[in-house]
């Protein structure tokens, strides 16, 4: 196991339920999972999930390959979610098998000491706490403490204003976590945060820019429930936001960071998630090939093919440094030993050098629709509805399969592995 992975795996990963010893045969390749739309359609289990996961179990219930469930919700804690997906499947899954869009907030730790603002719904607190977060502010504690900030809703418009402010801290950072319930109380509040550099209740300053720091999870335009057609996700919500603020001031509205799909950093997350299991079973081979399955175009395949992407890159650059270190005579550089690894540098050494996308047909998809070939047409909202900050490429929405659903996707990827399923315990 690297130094880099086992003081890190001690440190922040419980145990997986994982079949096997040292001496078993060993998959090569790891599982990612999108939740909504590929295992379920809000509340309701996609009848297919179940069928796949029964295929990934042994008798015992144990994972036979490393599993990971990448979701952009972002309203609830990853245990809850676990428990969830333990109900719906019919299988124990464990938090450390969860990757919600906000679990890369605990890296971000430059921002864990400050007086952070936290949009959403859910636990907020819970979750800004168990990501590092020391000093959060929900949307409804600031609006309780200035009430006279809050107005679309005249049922809520305080009566009698307060004879003085309460002393707040000032706002050091906005972190979005998810679509809240209000939006107009959020987006109101969050400009004025924005504008007063942290004071809601001074003036608005337009002039000053760059605005305080802010970070964003899930980037969803849209998302697949009981509904027919799909729903406003949290990326309608920053839609607004950002041209709220851009109308206002002029200025574009900038991300100190975004994560969940499509990002980069949420599927090297993922990845080291997956090393993780491996390395528990004691696997001497490393997992070199990622299969991401989900059901829309703009964040699971888009950010699967990203990231297969940045790791073809990666193994380029590595392969050409090694290359002239050989010729050379010049030596590899390494950390001191004395130096303390991190979750950080554990997600910069991947052992993965692809990740492979799926695409399925029970949610956001529509196989009956296709991006059109002219690219010049199709950067438009009624196409391209992922994030403004992510260039429109049609080489990344371009899934690697099309099957109809998460049970044939678990086939496909068998057949592709050439992992045989028997009537006694599966090899690969």
């Amino acid at each position: 196991m690297s130094r880099w992975l086992r003081p890190v795996l001690s440190r922040v990963v419980s145990r997986v339920g994982l079949s096997g010893a040292a001496r078993e045969p060993q998959a090569k390749f790891g599982l990612l999972f999108d939740i909504d739309g590929v295992l379920v359609r809000g509340k309701t289990p996609i009848p297919a999930a179940r069928k796949a996961f029964h295929k990934l179990v042994d008798s015992q219930g144990q994972f036979l390959v490393p599993v990971v469930f990448v979701t952009n919700a972002g309203n609830c804690l990853r245990q809850t979610k676990a428990d969830q997906l333990s109900h719906i499947l019919g299988v124990p899954i464990c938090q450390d098998q969860v990757l919600m869009s906000h679990s890369p907030l605990r890296i971000f730790k430059q921002y864990h000491n400050k007086c952070v603002l936290v949009s959403g719904q859910g636990p907020l607190l819970d979750i800004a706490k168990y990501l590092g977060f020391s000093n959060p502010i929900t949307i409804d504690s600031l609006r309780e403490s200035y009430p006279f900030l809050d107005m679309v809703d005249h049922t809520r418009r305080p009566k009698i204003l307060p004879s003085s402010a309460t002393d707040l801290p000032r706002i050091e950072a906005v972190v979005l976590f998810g679509e809240p319930i209000r939006w107009e109380t959020n987006l109101q509040l969050i400009v004025d945060v924005l504008l007063t550099g942290g004071y809601p209740v001074n003036h608005h300053q337009p002039a000053s820019y760059p605005h305080i720091p802010v970070l964003g999870c899930n980037m969803d335009l849209m998302w697949m429930a009981e509904a027919h057609s799909p729903r406003f996700g949290h990326g309608t919500f920053m839609v607004c936001l950002e041209n709220i603020y851009k109308k206002i001031t002029g200025k574009e509205l900038k991300y100190e960071a975004l994560m969940g799909k499509p990002s980069e950093v949420t599927f090297q997350y993922a990845e080291y998630l997956i090393r993780t299991q491996a390395a528990q079973r004691q696997w001497a081979e490393p997992i070199r090939t990622l299969y991401a399955i989900g059901d829309n175009l703009m964040t699971d395949i888009y950010g699967a093919n990203l990231y297969n992407r940045y790791l073809q890159e990666r193994g380029s650059r590595v392969g050409s440094k090694a290359l002239v270190q050989a010729a050379s005579g010049v030596p590899v550089a390494t950390v001191s030993q004395e130096e303390e690894p991190t979750l950080e540098s554990a997600l910069s050494f991947p052992s993965a050098t692809s990740c492979r996308s799926i695409l399925v047909c029970t949610g956001i998809y529509n196989p009956h629709r296709e991006v059109p070939a002219d690219t010049s047409r199709s950067v438009t909202e009624t196409v391209f509805h992922g994030h403004r900050d992510f260039r429109f490429d049609p080489a990344l929405v371009e899934p690697g399969h099309i099957v109809d659903d998460v049970s044939a996707a678990v086939d496909l990827i068998f057949q592709l592995e050439g992992f045989v399923q028997q009537s006694g315990p599966r090899t690969h």
